[in-house]
């Protein structure tokens, strides 16, 4: 009996623990949802288990009427020519936090943490973070970038305290051969 019970609500404490508190990092102040929208490569990050091994990663997103975030998360699996992945998770965004604090859901009812950490003034960089410093991930609105942004990107995960042992590069190729859009 103790089993069932602990089970049935597990899903409700896992929603207080991705709901609770202000995060621990600090966050992008006003982030300015009609142009974070759209589609951003995923360069580097710190994956989920689903997300290991994946080639061309971009996750998209498009603000819906009701105000919640339609999300697209498409990627090869183990290489440029693996099977293609797609997820379609939703973003609520919490208010009062300058539209940088998200919950990203996959499975009703849970809402796990989606921290805006940082996004360039032209909207082109983003690091999406998490206060469990178990996942991150540097995002570009190109499938590239230089040796230096990359840089100074990396340097920003560093300084929001990740193990940075544990982030790895995404390949990213995009041409006629691999993909013909990051959105189909």
């Amino acid at each position: 009996m103790r089993r069932i019970l602990a089970a049935a609500c597990l899903p409700a404490v896992a929603l207080l623990a991705g709901c609770s508190g202000a995060p621990t990092i600090p966050v992008a102040k006003d982030v300015d949802l009609n142009r974070f929208m759209g589609d951003w490569y995923v360069i580097a990050n710190i994956p989920t288990r689903f997300e290991v091994g994946a080639h061309n990663a971009v996750e998209s997103y498009r603000l819906d009427k009701d105000g919640s975030i339609a999300t697209t998360f498409t990627y090869r699996d183990g290489a440029f020519d693996g099977a293609e992945k797609v997820m379609h998770p939703r973003g609520f965004v919490r208010e009062g936090t300058g539209n940088a604090i998200w919950g990203m859901q996959f499975i009703w009812p849970i809402r796990a943490e989606y921290l805006i950490a940082h996004v360039d003034p032209a909207y082109t960089q983003t690091i999406v973070a998490r206060s469990a410093l178990d996942y991150v991930w540097i995002m570009a609105r190109t499938p590239t970038l230089s040796a230096d942004e990359y840089a100074q990107l990396e340097q920003r995960v560093r300084d929001l305290g990740y193990d940075m042992t544990k982030l790895q590069k995404v390949p990213q190729r995009w041409d006629a051969a691999t993909a013909s859009s990051p959105t189909q």
